[in-house]
């Protein structure tokens, strides 16, 4: 084969973790339980599960391309988005396989060879990728207790960058950054330089000083928000999620789109999640309740774990994670190591949360 392009061949690629029943069938064991992928235990609503069923009957569906443009999802989302807020026009909304799709979109089509994008470190590794993969050069500014340094990322802005990532809330520590030093920032930021602002973990923030982004966009700043079907309305398996931004932003991206990049039944399943309110406020009410019970828990380990707002807790170790991932996972509890020292566990049900903390009391003593 042909050598790959210079800045591929220095990515590290994302390692995704085995299939359940696989580490079992090696493990031999039975009844594990994931808590590595911050995915809804709840799984997706009945309403969800109706509209598939239906659509699976019907068979036409499989047998059409889906709706390339994302008319009746976009509008949806337009109509919730517009609810006590300035009007979000369907045109200021772009779907995509996962926010993922959506930010590397993003880099593709503003990012280019030689240019920088800013990002905090540790965040979302997919960051990095994209920006490698075109041949940029991706700058990262360290997290300062465990939270974005957005006086250092602002300072590190250049006539070589293009943008800024910033997750809200941080995966994987689940810290945010509040309103007001979210203004400052902004207001240090050139309008030159698009900032995405990653908020896959949306619908799971609990803290009033959270900032609204989107009175950026209303004040016509190029901001690319990001969010998803996969964490709190439990469609991971589907790939969903979509952007907000300024309809000139999206006429760029569509040039680069895919024509058919979400499929039938990730738009459908992402249309009956809309509906389903009381399954949202469900998922999170069991999110704040995990949250409580594993915060205390942690708490009687001695461990100083990191307060969430996010579906996830980032605990520092007092020893090696990769020592702590394989006691855990010999009991049938898979979690994912993040450092040398840190692991983040996914908030789950009441008994997946009390058998995480009993699995890791014999494995840290």
């Amino acid at each position: 084969m042909p050598e790959p392009l210079d800045y591929v061949a220095g990515i590290k690629p994302y390692v995704p973790g085995k299939p359940l029943q696989e580490l079992e069938r090696e493990l031999g064991l039975m009844g594990s339980i994931k808590l590595a992928s911050n995915e809804n235990p709840l799984g997706p609503s009945k309403k969800v599960l109706a509209a598939l069923k239906k659509s699976l009957e019907d068979g036409q569906q499989l047998s059409r391309y889906p709706e390339g443009s994302g008319y009746y999802l976009k509008n949806a989302l337009s109509d919730k988005l517009s609810r006590n807020r300035a009007t979000v026009s369907p045109d200021e909304i772009l779907l995509g396989n996962g926010s993922n799709e959506l930010l590397n979109m993003a880099v593709r089509t503003f990012v280019g060879r030689g240019d920088e994008a800013i990002m905090a470190t540790p965040s979302f590794v997919v960051y990095a990728m994209a920006v490698q993969a075109v041949g940029a050069v991706p700058i990262e500014i360290p997290l300062v207790d465990y939270r974005h340094n957005l006086v250092e990322i602002a300072k590190a802005i250049s006539n070589k960058t293009k943008m800024v990532f910033i997750a809200n809330p941080n995966n994987p520590t689940g810290t945010i950054n509040k309103g007001d030093e979210f203004e400052k920032f902004m207001e240090s930021v050139p309008e030159s330089v698009i900032v995405v602002i990653d908020e896959a973990y949306f619908e799971y923030v609990t803290d009033p000083e959270y900032p609204d982004t989107m009175r950026y966009l209303k004040n016509g700043r190029d901001v690319l928000i990001l969010r998803t079907f996969s964490k709190a309305y439990g469609l991971a398996g589907l790939r969903i999620g979509y952007g907000i931004s300024q309809q000139s932003v999206f006429v760029e991206m569509n040039k680069i789109r895919e024509p058919f990049n979400t499929n039938t039944l990730a738009q459908l399943a992402a249309l009956a999640a809309l509906e389903d309110e009381e399954h949202l406020r469900s998922s999170v009410a069991v999110n704040e309740e995990g949250k409580e019970f594993l915060s205390t828990g942690l708490g009687s380990l001695g461990l100083a774990y990191v307060p969430t707002q996010a579906n996830f807790i980032y605990v520092p170790l007092p020893v090696d994670s990769k020592v702590i991932y394989d006691a855990l996972l010999h009991k049938g509890v898979v979690v994912r190591p993040v450092g040398k020292k840190e692991i983040r566990v996914t908030i789950g049900l009441p008994e997946e949360n009390k058998r995480f903390i009993e699995a890791l009391r014999t494995s840290i003593q």
